[in-house]
């Protein structure tokens, strides 16, 4: 019992005297940073590459098909694809559903132009559904470009 009372008290003491600020003011409180050039690139060039990612915002799709079944919702997606390659096909998943979305519009009227092209090669229902969608900023700056 006497061990660990004056093994504590050792500790105690040992903790109270790390606790000294005379190291501090000793080197005068500045700190010297050393580090590699490469790292300022390596962060520029990060910066870059976040520019060019892809974001998410809200806008519409147009969804041409849904079902229970992944092989119609391949099928679908490819007659799409081969009609308007302009624009790119998802398939989306909520159970126990395939959903085939076209497109990323930022306004549903853009995408209602899409919707009516569509009608003659999905004759069972095409409709502007709002989405989250993928937005780059190249196309951000080409549609800025032309107002």
């Amino acid at each position: 019992m006497k061990f660990f009372i004056t093994a504590a008290f050792v500790l105690i003491g040992g903790i109270a005297a790390a606790q000294d600020s005379s190291f501090a003011t000793a080197s005068g409180g500045n700190v010297k940073v050393i580090k590699d050039s490469r790292i300022d690139m390596l962060i520029k060039k990060q910066i870059y590459i976040n520019t060019l990612a892809i974001r998410n915002q809200p806008g519409f799709r147009v969804q041409v098909i849904t079902t229970n079944k992944r092989n119609e919702a391949n099928e679908a997606k490819a007659r799409a694809m081969q009609a308007y390659p302009e624009y790119r096909a998802y398939i989306d998943f909520q159970a126990p559903y395939f959903k085939v979305r076209i497109g990323d519009f930022k306004s549903r009227e853009e995408a209602t132009d899409l919707r009516d092209r569509l009608s003659d090669l999905f004759p069972h229902g095409v409709f502007v559904v709002p989405a989250v969608i993928n937005v780059s900023p190249d196309k951000e700056l080409q549609n800025e470009e032309s107002y």
